[in-house]
């Protein structure tokens, strides 16, 4: 019994490693991208909308591509599994297309590399963190995750430093660094992992066996029908969590330079700053937010985290000073990895099927992209109406919402836990 455990947590620990490499070489490429694109488009366009216009190019093409191809891995059977295949494919393309951008000589062609990268790019991304709930029993996914979202929030430090080291001198090699970590990923995943031997998989074949005809397939619109149609609506409360979270997140990071400006008197550089400590902060606190949802709860670790980061934003419109602002901006993103690391694994526990965590994968992100590019605006419109003194008060509102449905989820959850199981 002691040699199985022991054997059971060396392959635990191995495929966390190999997840967190997947998405630390995937989220290398976006970083240096969000770095470095910018400038490549500045050498065609002068306007600084239509950079914009393009760089958020890639966030809309992700809200079409990732449930679609989360749900096509899903319905994939070969012997190397149903996400293996398409990372050996799309991880190498996803590198060469990221090595011809800074070698493109006119818009349109960086413009069409820049698609090209997109495409690929966000095709692989669901594929990499469905492999989370594929191998890793439900009760330790939330300490996979949380180790896996440290290690893709250190490609930021991996794409700053690679700018300030090289790009100056070797502004076409800088962009080789990326795609060499993409590529030694691969091998490692192509040579080490194979996801047909993983629970989820080998349930997924099983259920396979047993289904009707026509039924050994889920195609996405299957999916979304019965998430919205169930009688369960623990998974819908849970997305509208996600989506107004997401928001208040997004809004929190986006608005703060200008906030610091305005209402901090400080300069656009110094204002720029004011989310740097506490980015330390909230990697400190992921690993002990995924341990705290396995003794706790995952949905009271959630709650607590979004009653810890909209209070503490809450104090920071009545506080108004750039170091009490930075305070408690560490300790909001402390209470907002209590969300981040376990929102996405509640998820994937409430998923109906091992046939369908990709396609949850995917509309977790659609849904986390959403509130991404509406709560700004809807915080913006806030700041409007009655100025950016009371900013952080209007994202401490938008995390509040959140807040509740999470309390309506969780009174679903207990009633759920002491009566009998309701069919869809």
């Amino acid at each position: 019994m002691a040699e199985m455990k022991i054997r059971d947590e060396v392959s635990y620990r191995k495929i966390t490693f190999f997840i967190a490499l997947a998405l630390f070489a995937q989220e290398s490429t976006w970083n240096f991208y969000d770095n470095q694109v910018p400038v490549l488009l500045r050498e065609h366009v002068t306007s600084a909308a239509l950079v914009g216009v393009l760089m958020g190019m890639d966030n809309l093409l992700g809200i079409f591509i990732q449930p679609w191809i989360g749900n096509r891995s899903d319905n994939t059977r070969t012997r190397w599994g149903r996400r293996i295949p398409y990372l050996a494919v799309g991880m190498p393309l996803g590198a060469l297309f990221f090595l011809l951008l800074p070698w493109t000589t006119s818009l349109v062609t960086l413009v069409a590399v820049m698609v090209a990268y997109a495409l690929v790019a966000n095709s692989m991304r669901p594929l990499a963190e469905a492999l989370t709930p594929d191998f890793v029993a439900p009760r330790r996914r939330g300490r996979t995750n949380a180790v896996v979202k440290i290690a893709t929030s250190l490609t930021i430090i991996v794409a700053s430093l690679i700018s300030l080291l090289v790009v100056d001198d070797h502004p076409r090699a800088a962009f080789v660094i990326p795609a060499a970590i993409m590529l030694v990923a691969t091998a490692v995943m192509i040579t080490k992992v194979r996801d047909s031997r993983s629970p989820a998989y080998r349930a997924a074949v099983a259920e396979d066996a047993t289904a009707g005809a026509g039924e050994t397939r889920s195609p996405l619109w299957r999916v979304v029908t019965e998430l919205v149609t169930s009688h369960d609506r623990r998974r819908v409360l849970l997305l509208l969590t996600v989506f107004l979270f997401g928001g208040a997140w997004f809004a929190s990071r986006s608005l703060m330079t200008p906030y610091g400006m305005e209402v901090l008197g400080l300069t656009r550089g110094e204002a720029g700053g004011l989310t740097l400590p506490s980015g330390v902060a909230y990697l400190i606190a992921a690993y002990p937010a995924a341990l705290a949802a396995e003794r706790f709860g995952r949905l009271r670790v959630i709650l607590i985290g979004i009653a810890v980061f909209a209070g503490a934003l809450a104090a920071g419109a009545v506080v108004r000073t750039p170091a009490g602002t930075v305070v408690l901006f560490c300790l909001a993103a402390m209470g907002a990895a209590g969300f981040l690391i376990n929102a996405a694994v509640a998820l994937w526990n409430l998923a109906p099927s091992s046939r369908m965590l990709g396609a949850y994968t995917g509309l977790y992100a659609v849904t986390w992209y959403l509130g991404g590019f509406a709560g700004p605006a809807l915080v913006g419109a806030a700041v409007d109406l009655v100025g950016w003194t009371w900013m952080l008060l209007d994202i401490a509102v938008l995390a509040t919402l959140a807040a509740i449905v999470v309390i309506r989820l969780a009174r679903l959850e207990r009633a759920r836990a002491t009566t009998p199981a309701r069919t869809s």
